[in-house]
């Protein structure tokens, strides 16, 4: 299961994360997102339990927790939309 943790402090390392989410069960990855400029945390990130019930443990248990004076917004991942339009020019008609 793909869980989303919102609100990180930009302090927080996977490994710390890695560790509140261990209390629930196993952990297969933890990727907190960077900006691809500045290699800087953008302040959430993404962990991937095996099971549904040891993710919905740990989102019930950890959503509105505070980890290093932040209040963390976790729930399950939400498929990536595509809002950008298509075509040429964000799906504007053009003619040529």
């Amino acid at each position: 299961m793909k869980i989303y943790v919102g609100n990180l402090s930009y302090d927080v390392t996977e490994e710390e994360l890695r560790q509140e989410f261990q209390a629930f069960g196993g952990v297969e990855s933890v990727d907190i997102i960077t900006d691809k400029y500045s290699g800087r945390p953008r302040g959430f990130g993404f962990v991937e339990m095996p099971t549904v019930s040891e993710g919905q443990a740990a989102i019930t248990a950890l959503n509105g927790k505070t980890l290093k004076d932040r209040t963390l917004n976790v729930n399950a991942a939400r498929p990536r939309s595509d809002s950008r339009g298509g075509g040429y020019g964000g799906g504007r008609d053009r003619r040529y």
